[in-house]
């Protein structure tokens, strides 16, 4: 079945980048007594917001960072956490899309987001005397009210693959430890 991709993607700026979206099939999951919606989806492509926190100060890291030396070391900080981008995260997310049969796209790793992101002063990317869900990653949460995602603009970032023990669980089931688990690892498949 052929999506009309045309008028999905009447609103997009560059109308053969954009990624049609496919309708999503509500399934029923029964969890003991009660059903829980479960969905499945035909999309072929996810969008990862990875690269966002590592350029814009997103994590609580990069407070204390800034705390202890300022927008230098924060600079400093941001800088390493660039470089090592790709053998740390990027390896553990794609290797987590692609086992579901899914290819990963990650917009704030393109090379002109990275670039513009560069040529602006830090103060501009982040405010760290803010509250956090508010000067940390400032200039995305700003373009998001610009653009009307009020909602979620100011919520304090929750990284889930940590807060639940998730990353760690499955590097120790994949690799017998986080510490082998890399960007270079061989996934061993979804056993």
């Amino acid at each position: 079945k052929k999506s009309n991709t045309k008028n999905k993607n009447r609103n997009c700026p560059t109308p053969n980048k954009c990624t049609s979206i496919t309708t999503e099939k509500k399934l029923e999951k029964s969890s003991g007594e009660t059903k829980q919606p479960m969905y499945a989806s035909t999309v072929k492509a996810l969008l990862l917001g990875i690269g966002a926190d590592e350029q814009m100060a997103g994590y609580g890291r990069h407070r204390s960072v800034y705390n202890r030396g300022g927008y230098d070391a924060l600079q400093a900080e941001l800088q390493m956490e660039k470089m090592r981008i790709w053998t740390r995260n990027l390896g553990r997310d794609d290797r987590c899309v692609s086992d579901n049969g899914r290819e990963a796209r990650f917009p704030f790793l393109d090379e002109e987001v990275v670039e513009f992101l560069e040529s602006l002063p830090i103060t501009d990317i982040c405010d760290m005397n803010r509250v956090q869900g508010e000067g940390d990653k400032m200039i995305l949460r700003l373009v998001a009210k610009i653009i009307g995602v009020h909602a979620c603009s100011s919520l304090v970032k929750r990284a889930i693959q940590f807060g639940s023990r998730i990353a760690k669980a499955s590097d120790v089931h994949q690799f017998g430890s986080s510490k082998h688990a890399t960007g270079t690892a061989k996934y061993k498949g979804g056993n």
